[in-house]
């Protein structure tokens, strides 16, 4: 009995030594998938971001939460704010369902304006566009339950107050009619909402946030209709001398590697009605997790990026996952960028440069040719960035590897592989022994993104997480985000190549900071 009591006092102090809490106290370092350079909520279920805004110093981020569950349930606004982008402090719940309904995804804006005479001149108000999910009209068989309201805060996002005329734009008779997305649009000085309507999107706008004007639709047709259109996002983008509209609409299932995706469109607007280039789809990313992706609004004019965010999750499986007393997490802030490639207008997407400030001491790869597998690391702990340059000028050579990357393992011979497939000209995650599958089978598996390389040097950033990895090459043309779940966390780390050799011309790693415990290091934003 002595030696039982010994043993377990020895655990628990090693317990309590090893555990880190976060700014309030939830413990987070001992939950083996927890992310730690991600946002996730301290417990129970999150799935969409919605309502960012920049706002006196601080970015905000709004989410789908339920309070009572790990699975998804009657919707609540989450909240949490940020100086960085990097670190997040959660805040209390900042809207709760009421007689009208559930609390669906929407936008905020910066009313700077008081156009809607919800704030004073001199104390303006943000102004949150939300959908009402209204459950018990739903259930009587009516399709008018999705209508749009309107709530307020004058004291920064703290408190919030709904707008006692709700709704502001009611439901024509439309089964599926929320996700409003709001912005200025300075050259017809009114604002714009873009709102998700079955299988396209319809524009509508007001000078007040109250009252509000039918403009048109559009993707009747266009684009990918596997599912229904959800959570979309219309904003401007220069790239050289040209100013081009994009546009970014999610859907629940028919996603490139399947399930739940976000598809994007470049065109231009006129205050009125949104004309897209092109009928080819494309996809913001080509993995399985990154889902009802938008961007910041009211970001200043001298920082000139546009800043995207998405949930780290997927509709397949996303009430399964294994996680524990949580569910759900956000991708990295992302920067977007368009840029005009083989004679089309292309997102480009890269983790925000705040970001570097988690980077702990560099480990330089030298570099050599890989053949068969090449370890890269002795121990290995999450979270950590890499970034890997692979020589290709001869990969018409006989010898040049068909499939090459990087391997993460454990003992227990489970492994996720992320690479480029020279062969059939794509980049590929292949978690089909990574560890956990869910029920339906839809987890395990290759994903793929295609991409032809011609370039001499092929290049690879990866941001890797307890529990997800983040895939941004050829400079972010090519995007790739996906969860594993192995059953005992990788601890090995390795280059291969199969089929013949490839050289590594350059390789840099560096060991991530926990966004939980570490005191803010800001990065000072140039452009």
């Amino acid at each position: 009995m002595k030696i039982f009591l010994v043993i377990l006092c020895g655990i628990l102090l090693f317990s309590c030594v090893s555990v880190t809490k976060d700014t309030n106290g939830i413990v987070l370092n001992d939950e083996p998938y927890r992310p730690q350079v991600h946002f996730s909520p301290d417990s129970m279920w999150m799935n969409d971001p919605n309502g960012m805004v920049y706002y006196d110093g601080e970015y905000h981020l709004f989410y789908q939460y339920y309070p009572d569950s790990t699975i998804w349930g009657p919707m609540h606004w989450g909240h949490a704010k940020s100086t960085d982008l990097i670190h997040w402090e959660r805040m209390p719940i900042a809207l709760f369902p009421d007689s009208l309904g559930w609390i669906f995804s929407g936008s905020t804006v910066a009313d700077e304006n008081n156009t809607s005479g919800l704030g004073t001149k001199e104390n303006p108000p943000l102004v949150a566009i939300y959908t009402y999910h209204n459950r018990p009209l739903e259930d009587t068989g009516v399709n008018n339950f999705e209508y749009q309201g309107i709530a307020y805060s004058t004291d920064k996002g703290r408190s919030w107050t709904k707008y006692e005329y709700n709704p502001v734009l009611p439901n024509p008779g439309i089964r599926d009619f929320r996700d409003p997305k709001v912005f200025w649009h300075m050259e017809s000085n009114r604002w714009m909402m873009i709102l998700a309507v079955q299988d396209h999107v319809s524009i509508y706008s007001s000078p007040n946030l109250i009252d509000w004007t039918f403009e048109s639709n559009f993707g009747e047709g266009t684009g990918a209709h596997n599912g229904v259109w959800e959570c979309p996002d219309l904003f401007p983008m220069e790239t050289g001398d040209t100013t081009k509209w994009v546009m970014l609409v999610s859907i629940g299932s028919g996603g490139p590697n399947g399930g739940s995706a976000t598809q994007y469109f470049v065109g231009d607007f006129d205050g009125h009605t949104f004309i897209s280039e092109g009928t080819k789809t494309k996809w913001v990313d080509y993995g399985k997790d990154n889902y009802a992706g938008v961007t910041w609004s009211n970001v200043p004019t001298e920082d000139r990026r546009r800043l995207f965010i998405g949930w780290l999750n997927n509709w397949q499986y996303a009430n399964e996952i294994p996680t524990g007393k949580w569910r759900g997490a956000m991708t990295v802030a992302r920067e977007l960028e368009l840029v005009e490639v083989y004679n089309d207008f292309l997102l480009v997407s890269r983790p925000v440069e705040e970001l570097q400030s988690l980077r702990g001491k560099e480990q330089q790869l030298k570099p050599e040719t890989v053949s068969g597998e090449l370890e890269i690391k002795k121990s290995l702990e999450f979270p950590i960035e890499v970034s890997l340059h692979f020589d290709t000028k001869n990969s018409s050579a006989v010898n040049f590897a068909e499939r090459f990357g990087i391997i993460l393992s454990n003992a227990n011979d489970q492994k996720l592989l992320i690479g480029y497939d020279n062969l059939n000209k794509l980049f590929f995650i292949d978690r089909t022994e990574a560890g956990w599958d869910s029920s339906n089978n839809e987890f395990a598996g290759k994903h793929f993104a295609p991409y032809i390389n011609n370039d001499p040097i092929l290049d690879m950033h990866l941001i890797i997480d307890r529990s997800s990895v983040e895939l941004f090459a050829k400079g972010g043309l090519v995007v790739m985000t996906e969860q594993f779940f192995p059953t005992e966390s990788f601890n090995s780390i390795k280059l291969f190549s199969e089929h013949g050799e490839i050289p590594l011309s350059e390789g840099t790693l560096w060991p991530l900071s926990s966004i939980w415990n570490e005191g803010i290091r800001k990065l000072k934003h140039k452009k």
